[in-house]
């Protein structure tokens, strides 16, 4: 058994500066100023609501990717965005559990989203709240407060399969979990969070248990020049494949 020294949450989340640009989450009055007021929030976000700025946020997200990626289907875009995403709020949420022993409260409707810029500056929280930092507490913040509406999202707007959508939180969430792992004095409490993730029923057979390669393909490889990305199901790229078979 690991045990974990739990420190306060400062306003700033400093501790996760050192981690690098993925792991830091900016707070409306902290060191970077606040957050324009015009950016919606995540729960706008899942729920399709517009924004004044982007319209439709995530139709604009999908689309900077599509553009940035030569992505031939937006639905290639989607999968990416997606994944984008869900990294992101993994890395914020392991590495305030493994700094502070606690992660601040990231319900949707507290943090803010700017689709048009990239880490750290895309998201905003709005205060920090302290919650247990345990994989219980993880996974009903990342899991079902956000994955589970973005995935519903996502499947319905760019009909993305379900399994697709949760090999890419699982991939997402091991990809945070392997960075961490870089800082040998957080190895041992990353592991167990995350081999205590992935056993979610959500995440559980997501990757193989011994290798992590996830199941299912993210759809990388259907970019230009794309090839397979590190973790993925096959080891070299298909040909060609029926649409959602990659799922």
């Amino acid at each position: 058994m690991v045990l974990l020294l739990v420190v306060d949450l400062d306003p700033d989340l400093a501790a996760l500066r050192p981690l690098g640009a993925f792991f830091v989450l900016r707070t409306i009055g902290g060191p970077a100023g606040a957050s324009p007021p015009t950016l919606p929030t995540l729960a706008q976000v899942y729920e399709n609501q517009g924004s004044d700025v982007y319209g439709n946020t995530m139709t604009f997200r999908v689309r900077k990717v599509a553009a940035a990626l030569r992505a031939p289907e937006p639905r290639i875009a989607a999968s990416i965005a997606h994944q984008g995403l869900a990294a992101r709020l993994w890395s914020v949420a392991l590495g305030c559990a493994v700094r502070y022993g606690r992660i601040p409260d990231l319900s949707p409707g507290r943090l803010r989203w700017d689709p048009d810029a990239s880490a750290p500056d895309e998201l905003w929280l709005d205060a920090v709240a302290p919650l247990r930092g345990d994989a219980a507490t993880i996974a009903d913040v990342v899991l079902h407060g956000h994955l589970v509406p973005l995935a519903a999202t996502l499947h319905s707007e760019y009909r993305l399969a379900s399994g697709l959508l949760w090999g890419n939180a699982g991939s997402a969430l091991a990809g945070a979990a392997r960075q961490l792992g870089h800082h040998p004095e957080l190895s041992d409490r990353v592991r167990g969070l995350t081999a205590e993730l992935l056993a979610h029923p959500l995440l559980a057979g997501t990757l193989d248990g011994t290798t992590l390669r996830r199941r299912s393909c993210c759809l990388y490889y259907r970019l230009p020049g794309g090839g397979v990305c590190g973790d993925c199901c096959f080891t070299r790229a298909p040909r060609s494949s029926p649409r959602g078979a990659s799922g």
